[in-house]
């Protein structure tokens, strides 16, 4: 699996749709103002659809919005948890790759931190 993206939410990420830098994506199969859907599934194997667009401001340059609100409140996100986005290779089904989301928060058990996945 590859890591295609990993960032701590912010609250803008929870309130207004997570932002990821077109930048660390490589390129874009399309252009600022269109849009697109990006079906990613979680590790429970159920299967979610954000709807994704180019945006860009004189401060952060081009980044991707995802929509994925629903997705939020459903695991009942958090700022400061940490979302991954991944990418595997489907060797046992027709050839493509998954879209895969993990998100993990910080909690403290027995005196240690550790990162939990949320489900």
């Amino acid at each position: 699996m590859t890591t295609l993206f990993s960032k701590l939410l912010t609250k803008a990420d929870i309130e207004n749709g997570l932002s990821i830098p077109a930048s660390t994506l490589g390129p874009l199969p399309f252009q600022e103002g269109h849009s697109m859907n990006m079906h990613v599934h979680d590790g429970n194997g159920q299967e979610w659809i954000f709807s994704c667009s180019i945006k860009g401001n004189e401060s952060v340059g081009r980044f991707l919005s995802v929509g994925w609100i629903e997705f939020v409140r459903e695991r009942n996100l958090q700022v400061d948890d940490n979302v991954t986005i991944l990418e595997e290779v489907m060797n046992n089904r027709a050839t493509g790759t998954w879209i895969k989301i993990e998100v993990k928060r910080k909690i403290r058990l027995f005196g240690k931190d550790i990162w939990a996945d949320v489900k």
